[in-house]
This record gives C-alpha cells, structure tokens and sequence, in this order.
C-alpha cells in the first residue's frame, strides 16, 4: 500500500460531523497527584459505549462507503476493540459483520464481539498480523476495513486530539497508545495542525516496542515480542505503510515496563475509579516518567476492556 500521507485538519473536521451520535465525547478529567512530573490528564476513552476509542474510526471510515459496498457485510482484522467498533456500525447498518483475531486474544473481547452479534475466527497471531499486512485475508468475504492505516479510520481517530485541545487549550503534550500507529497519528495530524507546538509521544511496551525501535533505526525494524496481557499495543513490526507519517508527526516514544503498567491501572482504579486495559495504562505509565515532559500532559486512556481475571490479579498486586 502507498504511504499513509498527513491528514487535513478539514478531513479530520469532516470525520467529526460524521460520527457525531455514534461515539461519545469523551471527558477529560484532571487525575490530581502530589508527586507526578506533571500536571497529568485522562482523555477517558474507555468511556465509548463499546469501552474504546475504536468507534470513532469504525464508524468514521463506514459512513464514508457507499452503501451497495456493504451489502455482503463487513470484516476486519482486530485483537477485539476495532472489532467491536466495526461490529458497532455494522450492528446500526444492519449488515453482517465478522473479524478475524489473533488466537490470544482475551475472552472478555471475544465475548463483547459476540453480544455485538458478530462472529469471530482465530488465526495465529502471524497469520493475523498478515490480514493488516495484506490489507484482508483471502478467506474472508465483504468490505475490509483495515483497524489501522485506512485514511478515514485515522481521521476518526483524529477527532480525540480535536476534543483534547477544545477542553485544554494549553496543553503541553499528549501521550497515545501506539499498536498501529491509527491513533497517535490521527492525533497528531489533528493537534499540530492547530497546535504545531504540542508534543505528542507513542507509548509502547518493553515487550514488544516496534516503534521505539524503528526511530533508533532510522526505519522500520523487526523486534522480539513477547505476548502480555497488554494485548492492544505490541507487535513485531510496523506496517510500512505507517512508518512515514508516524515518524513525522510523533516526537517519540515512551517505552515502559510491565510493572509501570501495572503500577498505572492500579493507581487509576484507585484514584480516579477508572478502569484501562493494558494499552489505555501504557499511555498514564508513560506520561508518569517524566520523559513526556511538565506542563500540562493528557494521557490518552484508549480502552477500559480489560480481562476480569487479569484485573483483579493487578489489582492485588500482581504482573500478570
């Protein structure tokens, strides 16, 4: 696929009115902290009626095709919050949906996929991995919609940076969640056209932190991954597709530790009785370093679908 380029702040407008009814505004809440670097805010995506900030670019790239396309249904490629984003619309649009996911995806989104009324199949996580890769997989029927480097899927992504800045104008830095790179660059098209000042940072896993790596690089890289219960961040590679936007329009990223994850969701339960899945604790645990700097910083708190089991052992201390 051609290079994703930089999205319009006038396509990320658009992308606003489009899905205006269908994803939440989300609040920002200020999480108050005696010791943090900075003065740290939540963009509390969890918060979405399918618990992610997926619906927006669901729903933004949906109403964007033509209706006969979609006839035959929808898939898409997702470790489960894009999946329930697509199967959201697809649920409004009354057309069948379903999502090919990699087999360690967590129960808890499997299930939501289903009470959705869409239907799933596993493939091992390479396989997977392929169907963003190839841009669909050739098993599969009906209009793909790819979960990351789909123009109208960032520009819906887009539309949380747009809200970030109408609730705190001087904002300093924001700290994404980097899986694809769909967010943090939607994000960022969105803020530094109107802000080219504000700092905006990718958060990655030690684990499997292909971003952090590509940058030191120079280009896209290959890592290690190790499979974590931060399950919607962390692959081996970049889709290349990616690599040229990412690298322009996000000044780094925050690489942190299963424990600093950890660490995080606890303190979110416990201070602001908010719930974040791994990557939405990625984003807090970054922005608690320092490395995002002071001033005024939003950590974007992507999700909240969390394994029960997987939170209460957090909860009690644990790194699962």
């Amino acid at each position: 696929m051609e290079p994703i380029a930089r999205l319009s702040l006038e396509t990320i407008e658009a992308a606003a009115g489009r899905i205006r009814g269908t994803a939440v505004r989300t609040p920002l809440l200020r999480l108050h902290l005696d010791d943090a670097p900075c003065s740290l805010w939540l963009k509390l995506e969890n918060l979405q009626p399918i618990g992610s900030f997926k619906i927006r670019g669901a729903a933004a790239a949906m109403t964007r095709v033509d209706p006969t396309e979609l006839r035959r249904g929808v898939y898409t490629g997702s470790a489960g919050n894009m999946a329930q984003g697509v199967a959201w619309s697809a649920r409004r649009l009354g057309i069948p949906c379903r999502v090919v996911v990699p087999d360690a995806a967590p129960r808890a989104k499997l299930d939501a996929i289903e009470r959705l009324g869409a239907t799933w199949v596993a493939k091992p996580f390479a396989e997977w991995w392929s169907v963003l890769t190839n841009h669909g997989h050739p098993d599969e029927d009906g209009f793909f919609v790819h979960p990351v480097s789909d123009p109208e899927v960032i520009a819906g992504n887009g539309t949380v940076g747009l809200e970030i800045l109408e609730d705190l104008p001087d904002v300093d830095a924001i700290v994404v969640p980097y899986g694809g790179g769909g967010l943090s660059c939607g994000i960022a098209c969105a803020v530094k056209a109107r802000r080219p000042d504000v700092r905006v940072y990718a958060a990655e896993v030690e684990t499997a932190a292909p971003f952090a790596a590509s940058l030191e690089a120079g280009g896209p890289v290959e890592v290690e991954r190790v499979a974590t219960f931060v399950d919607g961040i962390g692959s081996t590679g970049l889709l290349p597709e990616m690599w040229p936007l990412a690298s322009s329009v996000l000044d780094g990223s925050l690489v942190t530790s299963l424990d600093e994850i950890c660490d995080a969701i606890r303190l979110l339960v416990a201070r602001a009785r908010v719930v974040a899945e791994g990557a939405g604790g990625a984003a807090v645990a970054g922005a608690l370093t320092g490395a995002a700097g002071g001033g005024n910083v939003v950590a974007v708190v992507s999700g909240g679908n969390i394994d029960p089991h997987v939170l209460a052992a957090i909860l009690e201390g644990s790194t699962p």
